[in-house]
């Protein structure tokens, strides 16, 4: 039949990772639909209908979608389920709150965090950490899938999909927004960054994380951090990078003071590039670096500073 991608997005603009989760829908199935819920998101709608390889846009333009809570967007989702023989959304909070609960209402297995289409009908995905990776052979039931975006490449925005306007779906009732205490911050978000330097624990406190901050700042990078730095209030946790945390796959990743524990690799080994700053020669950090620095980070990030030109 068709693939139905759940657009991850703004409201007023459509994020990257739609734009990748419809890269593995394309292998998946065809034709390809994207939905776009939200209230007040044609400027995601529009977007949207330039994603290459899409057939069609479908917009539930309403406030009950306004932020996104899983049992609205499930009743949704479940209304067009169908006509989809596979429903996939990037493997992002909203993703994971809400296709679960798509998947147990269909009764049918969830598929998480694919990285790799093997065929129409087989998936590999990690398991154990990034330790292993699971082959899954889905046949005979409906494919609820959630794409781990680091993953894929995104498709190009050269397309003219139509755009068909849907009636919102019951509301359940079960929930309502209360409201939301954000961060704000002027550096790419983690999993879209191109650069990303991250700091550890051998930063040693919330002030030292001003060092990697300002070198960021000239990178144009986005700052991670590791749960040891996170637990220990260097950081907030939005910034965790690791297998608890956020899966990244920049073009360059470098790792400063993190001894390289199996959870952080687990969410940064994808990248491109890394580079590893630590004192510590044995850290398990630089058997997956390209670049290995073995020197105290606090003489080493001076040094990178001033070669800057900051």
């Amino acid at each position: 039949m068709a693939a139905l991608v759940i657009a991850e997005h703004s409201n007023a603009a459509l994020d990257d990772a739609t734009a990748k989760a419809v890269t593995a829908a394309i292998q998946i199935s065809s034709p390809v639909h994207v939905l776009v819920a939200g209230s007040n998101c044609q400027g995601a709608a529009d977007a949207a209908a330039k994603l290459s390889g899409v057939e069609k846009i479908l917009v539930a333009d309403d406030a009950r979608y306004a932020h996104c809570l899983a049992e609205p967007m499930a009743e949704l989702i479940l209304s067009l389920a169908a006509n989809y023989d596979a429903i996939l959304a990037p493997a992002t909070a909203n993703g994971k709150n809400i296709l679960p609960r798509v998947a147990a209402k269909l009764d049918v297995p969830q598929i998480s965090e694919i990285i790799e289409v093997k065929s129409p009908d087989v998936f590999r995905r990690p398991i154990y950490a990034g330790n292993a990776i699971q082959t899954v052979e889905a046949k005979g039931f409906k494919k609820i899938i959630t794409v781990r975006i680091s993953a894929f490449a995104p498709v190009a925005m050269n397309g003219n999909a139509a755009v068909e306007k849907i009636a919102a779906s019951a509301d359940p009732g079960l929930s309502r927004f209360v409201g939301e205490n954000l961060s704000r911050s002027e550096r790419p978000e983690l999993t879209s960054a191109k650069i990303i330097i991250s700091g550890g624990r051998g930063l040693q406190s919330k002030e030292n994380f001003a060092l990697i901050e300002r070198i960021a700042d000239r990178l144009g990078a986005a700052v991670g951090a590791s749960r040891a730095a996170v637990d220990a209030g260097f950081v907030p946790n939005d910034r965790q990078v690791g297998q608890t945390g956020k899966v990244v796959a920049p073009e360059l990743y470098i790792a400063v003071g993190i001894s390289g524990a199996i959870q952080h690799l687990a969410g940064m080994k994808d990248s491109k590039i890394i580079v590893a700053i630590n004192k510590d020669e044995g850290a398990p950090i630089f058997t997956i670096a390209d670049y290995g620095l073995v020197a105290d980070l606090f003489e080493a990030l001076p040094e990178f500073e001033k070669a800057l030109g900051v």
